[in-house]
């Protein structure tokens, strides 16, 4: 009671005196901390510019320092980007090249036969050997459709042995008619004679008779000369009766013999040992090669037998590089569609006289055939070659890259790899080509020079 009392007074003001009113006891709460002071503006702008110059310099030294790693960086992986080759020693070769086309030394070039005795028509191939096989000394190439001139030829056969039966009616009749013609032959010579026989009476008879008997002999030697004289007609007529036949009958044998020879040459074998190449043509869905059931006009070429063991080069050379060539000359030649294949060769032949330009007439170019030492299945005629003729050989010597070397104030320079750096060494050089450069001295065989390297970009 009193403990209850004394809090009362405690917490409840007086009456008389003017006291802060306490609030009532209420359930414990967690209140958030106060916040933290903030500074004055007096004091950010004492140290604002003190604050933004150490941020600078701050900047500053991280750029420079980045700056500094990624310029050795850049130089390191420069040096180790250039272009670089390494001198060796071995024969140094100048050549120049040329380029041609490639084709057989012996070949057999296949066209559509041209029939004789009717105009020539576009022929249907039934049979065709496959490109690239190879076919030996009179195997089948390619077969035609030969119903036509098989039957041809036995109408021909037929109308000759028409003619020769012709020919034998005729001279049987004709032997008739000449025997009809001699018995009347030899009845007006008889008739002559009985008219002369009765002249004799005349000097016994009356004159009248007489006159009949000269009238009759007169008859009968004028029956006996047109006897004579149409004998020799008739002859001439039944010959050239006999002959008309006769010319008939050869002209349908002739026939029948081109129908045959014609059937004949629908089908074409090889003349030589070698590999078939179809050559393109034009078809009616457009330039290709041919194909069985195509249709090829007579005269035009379609395939080559090609002796795969002999291919040379025809090549065309400018009249500024014609000068460098001479027979015997030693190629090397090298295919577009397979650049690792390479064959040597030698120069066979040169034209004599050069071909015209068409773009300008005073250029001119000339014929060479090179040919190729060796064979490969990839070697096949009409391919491009690149031809690289020896002009001139140096045997042992070392050889650089010619854009390794550059010259300054009369000297020539290279710049050699040299542990992780670079170093200029003056050279003597010798022989140039147009890519190639013969080195005499300053630089040792393995040695790695820089590839298109100048004293400016050192």
């Amino acid at each position: 009671m009193n403990r209850w009392l004394r809090q009362r007074v405690i917490t409840e003001p007086s009456p008389d005196v003017e006291h802060e009113r306490v609030p009532p006891p209420e359930s414990p709460r967690v209140s958030a901390p106060p916040p933290a002071p903030r500074p004055g503006r007096s004091w950010w702008r004492r140290r604002w510019p003190w604050v933004i110059a150490a941020s600078a310099a701050a900047l500053l030294l991280a750029l420079f320092s980045l700056r500094g790693g990624r310029g050795a960086n850049d130089s390191a992986t420069g040096e180790a980007a250039l272009p670089t080759a390494t001198v060796e020693r071995r024969d140094f070769i100048r050549s120049v090249r040329i380029h041609g086309t490639v084709e057989a030394v012996q070949s057999h070039s296949v066209a559509a036969p041209r029939l004789a005795g009717q105009p020539g028509g576009a022929m249907i191939i039934t049979s065709l050997a496959s490109p690239g096989s190879m076919v030996k000394p009179g195997g089948l190439l390619v077969d035609f459709d030969r119903q036509n001139q098989v039957k041809n030829a036995h109408d021909r056969r037929a109308e000759y042995l028409d003619f020769e039966e012709q020919i034998k009616r005729r001279r049987a009749e004709q032997d008739a008619a000449l025997a009809r013609d001699l018995t009347e032959l030899k009845q007006a010579e008889n008739a002559v004679t009985t008219a002369s026989l009765e002249m004799r009476r005349n000097e016994v008879i009356s004159r009248i008779d007489a006159e009949k008997n000269q009238q009759n002999l007169e008859e009968a030697r004028a029956r006996l000369v047109q006897l004579k004289e149409t004998f020799d007609l008739k002859r001439t007529a039944a010959q050239a009766s006999i002959r008309t036949l006769e010319i008939q009958r050869d002209r349908s044998r002739n026939a029948a013999l081109h129908a045959e020879r014609n059937a004949e040459k629908m089908s074409i074998r090889s003349r030589l040992a070698g590999m078939v190449v179809l050559n393109q043509i034009g078809r009616p869905s457009g330039i290709g090669e041919v194909q069985e059931g195509d249709e090829v006009w007579p005269g035009n070429p379609f395939m080559q037998v090609v002796d795969p063991s002999r291919m040379q080069v025809r090549a065309r050379v400018n009249q500024a590089d014609i000068s460098m060539l001479r027979i015997g000359q030693p190629v090397a030649v090298r295919l577009d569609a397979y650049p690792d294949l390479r064959f040597p060769g030698r120069v066979e032949s040169v034209a004599a006289i050069g071909i015209a330009s068409g773009m300008n007439p005073k250029v001119r170019s000339f014929m060479a055939v090179i040919s190729i030492v060796g064979s490969d299945p990839k070697l096949l005629p009409d391919l491009s070659a690149a031809l690289d003729l020896e002009l001139q050989r140096i045997p042992g010597v070392l050889v650089a890259p010619r854009d390794a070397v550059w010259t300054e104030n009369g000297q020539s320079w290279v710049r050699v790899r040299n542990g992780s750096g670079l170093e200029d060494r003056q050279v003597q050089t010798g022989a140039v080509s147009d890519h190639e450069i013969v080195i005499e001295s300053g630089v040792d065989a393995g040695a790695v020079v820089v590839r298109g390297a100048t004293r400016s970009a050192r």
